[in-house]
């Protein structure tokens, strides 16, 4: 699949970033074109947030090149073009919901109506409330009103969804969907790896600074066996893990394959005590847990 033929929102060549001696990006390589959908995963500290920091021009790469919109990030006509929505931000917790929109709305050229974005972000309910009274989830969805404010063609969200209950995440992604489906590129990052699989076109998997796959969730699934087998044991099982199986710790046990029998027909005839066994379809987390542990 060629990721990028389109028109490129975002362009990273060989981008690297130091920190002193310690480098957060290890020419970093990554292009987002319109109207993609594409998830950043890696573990904490991979170098995700470093990577979209310098996307957005808030830092400068060591090395290596960066685009947004064709252009250097920190244009100032590209602020117009680009919604953000972090975990923090900082916002004047005495401010009603609706006044800090209207304050946001005013440093872009075009905004969307307050009223449609409040509706977007379901916060009708809330738009007279004082910042600081919201609750967790509800302020991650004013977070996002925040971000689509100014009609913006790019949105980064950086774990969009943390903190709301199951039905504030199931609205956020249809509206979030929607406006997917105006035309807009969106880049986001989570923890909830169900959510990656199912919004996201493609999904990059960064580690120590490197980006170590890419596909669709379906591509990314596939570098790992299609079952995944776990089971419990008090047993010594090192003389087995070159079947590649890997201990969990607390006498958890796990292992993927293709053709579990084999291995688990072994284990039997060694008379290896085995319980709490379940074999599973491969899922995305346990794909990111195998590529992951494969760069540690």
């Amino acid at each position: 699949m060629c990721y990028g033929c389109q028109m490129q929102i975002i362009e990273m060549n060989g981008v690297v970033k130091n920190y002193g001696s310690f480098q957060a990006l290890k020419g970093l390589d990554f292009k987002l074109s319109r109207a993609e959908k594409v998830c950043f995963l890696g573990p904490n500290g991979a170098g995700k947030t470093t990577a979209i920091n310098i996307m957005l021009g808030l830092k400068k790469a060591s090395s290596g090149s960066v685009r947004l919109f064709g252009e250097q990030p920190k244009q100032r006509k590209n602020r117009d073009r680009v919604g953000v929505m972090l975990q923090e931000s900082g916002i004047p917790e005495s401010l009603k919901v609706s006044e800090i929109i209207n304050l946001i709305k005013a440093t872009y050229s075009y905004s969307l109506p307050t009223s449609e974005i409040i509706e977007k972000a379901d916060l009708s309910h809330k738009q007279s409330a004082r910042v600081g009274s919201l609750s967790g989830g509800e302020k991650q969805r004013l977070f996002f009103a925040l971000a689509i404010a100014g009609d913006p063609d790019l949105v980064f969200l950086d774990e969009p969804t943390v903190a709301m209950d199951v039905h504030s995440r199931k609205v956020f992604w249809e509206e979030l969907d929607k406006f997917h489906k105006l035309g807009k590129s969106i880049l986001f990052s989570t923890h909830y790896l169900e959510e990656a699989d199912e919004f996201a076109d493609r999904i990059v998997v960064i580690n120590k600074g490197k980006k170590i796959a890419e596909g669709s969730p379906s591509e990314i699934k596939a570098v790992v066996a299609s079952k995944t087998v776990e089971f419990k044991s008090t047993s010594d099982l090192t003389k087995y893990y070159s079947l590649g199986i890997k201990s969990l710790g607390n006498n958890s046990f796990h292992f993927y394959s293709n053709e579990p029998e084999p291995i688990l027909k072994k284990l039997f005839a060694d008379n290896v005590h085995l319980s709490d066994l379940s074999i599973n379809s491969t899922d995305l987390e346990a794909a990111f847990v195998s590529l992951t542990e494969a760069e540690s």
